[in-house]
């Protein structure tokens, strides 16, 4: 931090010679720190296998709410981290294991089986039934730090989008009309990526275009 400081003001120093004065007048020196390797991307995930392809890593988690009555609600996230698409919310007052491997079996037969599917260490995640099923179909599970939710970062980042399009701004008075409404949000969102991809690949086909007319024109003949 004094080497920084005295470097910003134009003295040209050496560390160990700072650290020596710094030692002589009685101060202690604090200890270098060993550099830790950054576990994060810019796109939010933060384990270090990155998504490359459809069903390559799935997420799943839990985020909640109540009816007007004060009973709670569980959703249940599956999420695909290549494609960021919300491939489930499945809307419960309770959801136990069961429940889950249930709703992973659907969305297997539906959409294929994913290599890897990552969550925290809750009870429903980390039970043998559901670890046991996942290896008899060769999907490897990925388990985040405990107390660090923000490893999770895709899924973390779909649930506050969630919270501020939907959850904050709704009241629901029955679990009916909360899995309804959440349903047909899910389906707007799948709508709008669907529109964002082929906005990115028409524009990319644009560019690619242009790209092949500028070498028509600069190509000799």
């Amino acid at each position: 931090m004094i080497i920084g400081m005295l470097r910003n003001e134009g003295w040209r120093v050496n560390h160990k010679r700072v650290e020596r004065i710094w030692r002589q007048q009685g101060l202690k020196v604090p200890k270098r720190q060993p550099k830790k390797s950054i576990l994060w991307f810019n796109d939010g995930s933060c384990y270090r296998l990155r998504p490359t392809y459809k069903n390559h890593v799935w997420s799943y988690d839990f985020i909640f709410d109540r009816t007007r009555d004060g009973r709670p609600i569980k959703i249940l996230t599956v999420f695909d981290e290549f494609s960021r698409e919300c491939l489930e919310l499945k809307v419960a007052r309770k959801l136990k294991s069961d429940d889950v491997i249930d709703t992973l079996n659907e969305l297997f037969l539906e959409r294929g089986v994913p290599e890897h599917i990552c969550s925290d260490n809750g009870s429903e995640f980390i039970a043998e039934e559901l670890r046991d099923w996942l290896d008899k179909l060769d999907v490897k599970p990925l388990y985040i730090e405990s107390g660090s939710p923000w490893e999770n970062g895709f899924v973390e980042s779909f649930h506050s989008r969630f919270r501020d399009e939907l959850l904050n701004r709704e009241r629901f008075d029955t679990l009916l009309e909360a899995q309804v409404v959440i349903k047909d949000w899910r389906k707007d969102i799948i709508i709008q990526l669907g529109l964002i991809v082929h906005l990115d690949i028409s524009h990319q086909h644009q560019r690619l275009l242009q790209k092949k007319e500028v070498s028509i024109i600069t190509t000799p003949p």
